[in-house]
C-alpha cells in the first residue's frame, strides 16, 4: 500500500448528519506485507451486531475532534495506544443507514497482539491486503434501498470473514487510493431490496 496516495485526494465531508462518528483503519506491516485490522462486533450490540468494522464509534462531547474520537474508540475497543498510531490521512465521510456521518482515518500501527473489549468486540481480525485486492474474494450487488435509493453493496470474503456495508465502502476507497486495485465496473448481480445478503 502506498499511503502517500491519501494525500493526492481531497476527502468529501458530510456536515448535516444528525450524528457524527469516526473510525480508524489500522494498517499493520506483517511479514513484509500490509494488513488491515478489523473488529468483529459483539452479537449483543444494538447496531450492526456480528459485523466486521474498523475500530470506532460515536463522537462524545469531550472529543476535541473526530480524529480524537477515532483514537479514543480504538483504545477502548482494542487497546491501541495513541502514541502507537501514525495517522496518514482520511477517506470520504460515509453516510450510514443509522443516520451517522462516519469519518474514516487511516493510520499505521504496530504489529502486536490486540485485546478486544468484550463488551463491544467479539474478535480482533487482521486480514492481508493481498487477499482483499484479490478479485476472487470480491463480489458486489445492486439493490434499491427504500430510503436511499439505488446503491451498490460490496463484499470482501477473506479467511472466513466477510467485510461489507459501510466498512466495505471504506475498504473500496482505501484500496483504490493506495493500491492498483480498482472496483469492477459491473456488479455481480441486481437483487430485490429484501433479498438475503451473502454473509
Amino acid at each position: 500500500m502506498d499511503l502517500s496516495g491519501l494525500g493526492r485526494h481531497t476527502p468529501s465531508t458530510i456536515a448535516d448528519a444528525p450524528r457524527e462518528a469516526a473510525v480508524l483503519a489500522p494498517v499493520i506491516r506483517r511479514g513484509g506485507d500490509d494488513h488491515l485490522l478489523f473488529t468483529k462486533r459483539a452479537d449483543h450490540l444494538g447496531e450492526h451486531p456480528g459485523q466486521m468494522s474498523f475500530p470506532g464509534g460515536g463522537r462524545e462531547p469531550s472529543d476535541g475532534s473526530l480524529e480524537e474520537t477515532a483514537l479514543r474508540e480504538a483504545y477502548e475497543e482494542v487497546g491501541l495506544l495513541r502514541d502507537e498510531v501514525s495517522v496518514a490521512g482520511r477517506l470520504d465521510d460515509v453516510q450510514t443507514t443509522t443516520e451517522y456521518a462516519v469519518r474514516p482515518f487511516v493510520a499505521t500501527v504496530p504489529d502486536r497482539e490486540y485485546h478486544p473489549d468484550e463488551s463491544e468486540v467479539a474478535e480482533v481480525v487482521v486480514l492481508a491486503v493481498d487477499d482483499l485486492v484479490d478479485l476472487a474474494n470480491y463480489e458486489s450487488e445492486r439493490r434499491e434501498h427504500p430510503e436511499y435509493g439505488d446503491h451498490r453493496i460490496h463484499f470482501f470474503h477473506v479467511d472466513g470473514y466477510t467485510v461489507w456495508g459501510a466498512t466495505g465502502r471504506m475498504v473500496v476507497q482505501l484500496l483504490e487510493w493506495t493500491t492498483d486495485w480498482r472496483m469492477p465496473a459491473e456488479v455481480d448481480r441486481v437483487v430485490d431490496p429484501d433479498a438475503d445478503l451473502p454473509v
